[in-house]
């Protein structure tokens, strides 16, 4: 009895397993799992924009999802990616294509064929529109234009649209991120870089081997941040630059300038933003601690923040207004603060617009600022780490 009742448990429980999986996987339910899955693989090559790696990649799950026997994808002047039988009617898409370009008007348009083993005989064509500009014309090629492929294929064109919309917004973001990292270059303090060399050539008369040793960390600092390429560098990376810019910082203030780093080791190979934390530690020093009387102290922390990692800079310096660091975050006024909006700006471009700088400060109470990086951001790659 025993034996008879363990076998049967299991054989029950599968059956009810069995049967409650069909009740959630009806036909309808599951057609709607294939749309979204083929949705899913068309807009990733999408959101490259419209090339001819793209369309080829993306015609392969527009076929199915508009159930016809051919899809091409064309810019207009050439037809980007096809698939499915008939490719010998390309310059029928191209004649559609003209049309559409022309008037910004879907059409449909016989195709005259001898072949008589070919099914394709109209092509419907729906206008691509990013901005208000028609940038390229997406084909269904079919036996018959039907009221249903017709109005599918304009369904399946304005969310495609959609997607190369969302690349075009991608791309300005990464175009206003390369000239928001330009200008930063282009103002890497000259204040900092002249104290730095006069600090040198005053070491050069009392101690040759220390100015020849900040002589090099200057050199390796400015190298880091003239570098030619890459959007993305490791945590470990960015905070090397740090502890070069703060060694020839502390040969100029003494012991009047005290620096504590904190870092969790799991923090240093995510990826950040190029020249994202040095102006910030750059602003600690120079409008933080420069005007104090007396000695001034540089914390900077990395640690775990559930999917993100949280990086602060915090400095017991003069502090500043709120309202004006806040305005300049906003674009509204300009502030005496090497870089905070550049990074500011930088951050949302990249990451999205709650990854923004967090700046607490108040006259005479110091100033920490707060910024949180993705652990995982699918943009940021260590092959974009390119030195010069």
């Amino acid at each position: 009895m025993l034996i008879a009742a363990m076998l049967v448990l299991p054989v029950a429980a599968l059956w009810w397993w069995a049967r409650r999986h069909r009740g959630m996987g009806s036909e309808a339910d599951r057609a709607t799992l294939r749309t979204l899955h083929e949705a899913n693989r068309v807009a990733r090559p999408l959101r490259e924009g419209l090339t001819e790696t793209s369309a080829e990649r993306a015609v392969r799950s527009l076929r199915p999802l508009l159930t016809a026997p051919a899809v091409a994808l064309s810019n207009g002047h050439a037809v980007l990616g096809w698939d499915g039988p008939g490719e010998s009617h390309r310059d029928d898409v191209l004649t559609a294509t003209a049309s559409v370009l022309e008037d910004g008007r879907a059409r449909v348009d016989r195709i005259s064929c001898t072949d008589p083993a070919c099914r394709l005989r109209d092509v419907i064509s729906v206008p691509l529109v990013v901005g208000g500009s028609v940038v390229g014309t997406l084909h269904a090629l079919v036996t018959v234009a039907g009221a249903p492929v017709i109005k599918a294929t304009h369904e399946v064109a304005d969310w495609v649209s959609g997607q190369l919309e969302l690349a075009e917004v991608d791309r300005r973001r990464s175009g206003l991120a390369e000239a928001e990292l330009r200008a930063l270059r282009a103002q890497i303090s000259p204040h900092f870089i002249y104290n730095a060399l006069t600090t040198i050539a005053a070491f050069v008369r009392t101690d040759p081997d220390r100015a020849r040793e900040l002589l090099l960390e200057f050199a390796d600092f400015t190298r880091y941040s003239f570098r030619r390429r890459g959007e993305y560098t490791a945590l470990s990376d960015e905070l090397q630059s740090i502890e070069q810019y703060l060694t020839l910082e502390r040969a100029r203030f003494g012991d009047r300038l005290r620096v504590t780093l904190r870092i969790a080791p799991d923090c240093l190979t995510v990826m950040v933003p190029y020249l994202s934390l040095q102006p910030v530690v750059e602003n600690a020093v120079r409008h933080g601690l420069e005007p104090k009387s007396g000695p001034g102290e540089v914390i900077v922390e990395a640690v775990p923040d559930g999917v993100d990692i949280r990086i602060s800079v915090e400095d017991n310096g003069v502090g500043e207004d709120p309202r004006r660091i806040q305005e300049a975050l906003d674009g509204v006024a300009q502030a005496d603060s090497v870089g905070l909006s550049n990074v500011d700006m930088r951050m949302r471009a990249t990451f999205g617009e709650h990854y923004g700088l967090v700046v607490e400060t108040a006259p005479g109470a110091g100033t920490k600022v707060v910024m949180r990086v993705p652990r995982f951001a699918p943009r940021a790659h260590p092959n974009d780490n390119v030195a010069l």
